[in-house]
Parts: structure tokens; sequence; C-alpha cells
């Protein structure tokens, strides 16, 4: 039998951590297609502490509660799904609501605990690898061979995205601010990891490529990174933004997109639709999960907080002295 309440995390009110208050609500509604999971751990992201302070509203339809992915077991099943059963061990990619003892996915939103993963470290894989495999793959199109440039290697976003791009054989370039974040990056396997604070990217880039550049930026700092990113691409290279810490807003000279045939673009993963997500799924299902099972991917964990102190995790987040994920536990 289900509890009919449950203890989650809710935003208060627009504003600093503290708003993050631990309630009772009622268990989510399972609708056709979905499942629900008592999870046991969710993941932290940035687009969890912009919605916090009230700068990215959850999509019509959502639930209020921050927190877009989990792990957990199945507790039960909607209507019309299909390769699940009430037991088994799934991390999921949700719309909302990761913060608390019970939350819903659809299920082609979910995938099987890969073998070798606690449920705290699988809790930490979907919003990494969904937006990284969308984006550096799918929209950007890096293929095996090519140079990969990621900013903000020590992130979540980041560390994912070296072990990737390195798995499926590219070179791979990262910054970082300072020496240990660098190391870090190196040890997850970037071929040359640059510290932004002492290094200027632009000018590492054209003496590690020879003047050629690289292929494939996956990019969140945005601002004055735009222009300092196309000087960094090579010939029919793509940029792809995915966040704008320092700003959506960059004066930049067109001319270097068109001579080099440049492809600007970007994405963000939550108001995708359920079809997009679902093939996204089934990408990682195919390509990303055997080297997951097989070790050669694995999310890097700083820190773990029990529920009722998302707060102190949100802090934690927002220092930016943390390297890799940071994790819920429920």
């Amino acid at each position: 039998m289900l509890p009919e309440t449950m203890t989650c995390i809710e935003i208060s009110t627009p504003g600093a951590a503290d708003v993050l208050t631990p309630v009772q609500r009622p268990l989510p509604a399972v609708a056709k297609g979905q499942v629900l999971i008592k999870v046991a751990a969710a993941g932290i992201n940035r687009p969890d502490v912009l919605q916090r302070q009230g700068a990215y509203p959850a999509p019509p339809g959502a639930s209020d509660l921050p927190g877009l992915e989990v792990a957990g077991t199945i507790a039960a099943l909607g209507d019309d799904v299909d390769g699940w059963a009430v037991g088994d061990a799934v991390c999921a990619l949700t719309a909302g609501g990761g913060y608390a003892e019970y939350a819903v996915s659809a299920a082609r939103h979910c995938l099987a605990v890969p073998a070798g993963l606690d449920l705290v470290q699988a809790a930490a894989l979907p919003e990494t690898l969904f937006t990284v495999w969308h984006n550096v793959f799918e929209r950007g199109g890096l293929k095996a061979g090519e140079r990969f440039l990621v900013h903000g290697g020590a992130s979540g976003i980041g560390t994912t995205a070296i072990q990737l791009a390195k798995a499926l054989g590219a070179t791979v370039f990262a910054t970082a601010n300072g020496a240990a974040k660098c190391a870090a990056c190196r040890d997850l396997g970037a071929d040359r990891a640059i510290d932004y604070a002492a290094e200027d990217f632009v000018e590492v880039i054209k003496a590690e490529t020879g003047g050629k550049g690289v292929d494939v930026i996956l990019d969140m700092v945005g601002g004055d990174y735009l222009p300092r990113n196309v000087k960094c691409l090579a010939m029919d290279g793509r940029l792809v933004n995915i966040a704008f810490l320092k700003g959506p807003v960059a004066e930049m000279n067109m001319m270097p997109v068109m001579l080099k045939r440049l492809t600007l673009t970007g994405s963000t993963l939550r108001p995708q639709s359920d079809e997009a997500k679902a093939r996204m799924a089934e990408g990682l299902k195919t390509a990303v999960w055997p080297l997951v099972a097989a070790g050669r991917i694995r999310p890097l964990i700083h820190a773990v907080f029990p529920l009722a102190q998302a707060a102190e995790a949100h802090r934690l987040m927002e220092s930016n002295v943390h390297v890799g994920k940071i994790v819920l536990t429920v």
C-alpha cells in the first residue's frame, strides 16, 4: 500500500536557498504512460537554482517542486506502460518534482540503473547525460576523431561531457577554474585542461590545434565567451549553448561565422516534448548505457545531502567550489 502523503521540498517563494522548505503533500497522480517512482536519491542541477530564484518557471503541467532527475524503484504503473514492473530500479528524467519521496516520470524517460552503480550514482546520470547527448552529439554532431571543447569542465555537465566525448573518440579540451579543477578534468580524460583564470583559452586552443580550432564547443557561460568561441571554432565548426552564466547578450562580428560556415545553436532540455526526450533516452540506451555499465563513464559525486538539507546543497552549488554532481538522498 502506498502512503497518502509524502515529504517534499517546496519553493515557498522565489529567493535565496532558505526558501526551500520541507512540507507534506499528497503523492502525485500517475497519468497514462507514466510511472510513480519511490525516490532514493535526486540530483541537483543549475536549473533548480534558477527555478528557486524565480528565473526558470516549471512548464505547463509540470510539478512546481524542483528536481529534474531521480533514481529509485517503481512503485506504481500508469495505464499503457510496457517494459517496466513495480520494483524495477530506474533512474529517470522528470519535468519537476524530484525533491520528494515520490515522483512521476514518463515511462519512456526511465532507464534501468546500470550494473555496478548504486542509486545515488544513478541519480546523477539523467539530466547531465540527456543534456550532453542531445547537445553535443545530436545538435553538435560530434564524431570520433574530431576536437571538442567544453567550458565548465568541472561541473556536472562538464565532467559528463569530458568522459562521453573521450569514450566516443574525440580529442577533448576543457576549461576550469584553478589547478585542482583542471587536474580533475585531466583525470576524467581531458587531453588538455585550460585554467581560464590564468590562461586565455582562445590562445591555448590555437596553439594546441595548430591554428585549426575545434569542431564542437559546449558552452554554458555565454556573454563575452560567444565571440571568443567563434575564434576557437574550426571550419564547419558547431557552437552549442545550454546556459548563459555571463548573460545571453554579446557583441560580435558575424563575418567569421559566414567565412568558416559555422553553426550556432543551443537548447534547453526541460521544455522539450515527451517524444524528443524519449528519442534521447533510446539513444542513450543504445550508445551510452553500455559505456556506463563497462565503467568507462561514471558520475563524479562531489557531495551528498539528506533531502531536508536541500538548502545547504543549493548553497554549495552556488559557491561553485564543487567538482561534479551534488545529490540529495531520501
